[in-house]
């Protein structure tokens, strides 16, 4: 999915030397991605929002996109923001966290994912903007038509 990111339309938006990745997944589980394989990489991320922190003249806060029911956006993100909370606890955290819905996915893993996940952001944000991806399916298929939604129609 990175090399997808960097080729595609969008990718000259970011800096080469910003992407981090593993060599696996965190496979829907939460516990992989916040103990883990998250736990592996979430230093490098750190370097990296640092770097970023450093060229910032006034930084105010921090803003994370992210989905609550697989295991690196629900795990690794919560693990992110937790430790983005203790190196720079008097800045604003504000998450965009993707609410898991069993019309969009069959993955039976995801409320799981997403209670283990709001404990953290209860935890460690200061806002969390909840976005339904039930109701932006529904958007999908109401108001543009579309028989079937992708996750990509989803994102649009």
């Amino acid at each position: 999915t990175m090399d997808a990111v960097r080729a595609g339309p969008f990718g000259q938006l970011f800096r080469p030397d910003n992407f981090v990745f593993g060599q696996s997944g965190a496979g829907n589980n939460w516990a992989k991605g916040h103990y883990t394989e998250g736990a592996e990489l979430v230093d490098q991320v750190l370097d990296v929002v640092r770097r970023e922190a450093e060229g910032c003249d006034c930084l105010q806060g921090f803003q994370i996109t992210h989905s609550l029911g697989g295991g690196t956006g629900a795990g690794m993100g919560t693990l992110l923001i937790s430790k983005i909370r203790e190196e720079f606890p008097d800045r604003m955290m504000a998450t965009f966290s993707v609410v898991p819905s069993p019309k969009v996915s069959d993955t039976v893993v995801e409320p799981y994912n997403a209670t283990l996940s709001v404990h953290q952001l209860v935890e460690n944000s200061d806002e969390t903007f909840c976005i339904d991806n039930e109701a932006l399916y529904d958007i999908c298929m109401r108001t543009l038509k579309l028989s079937e939604p992708s996750y990509g129609d989803l994102n649009h």
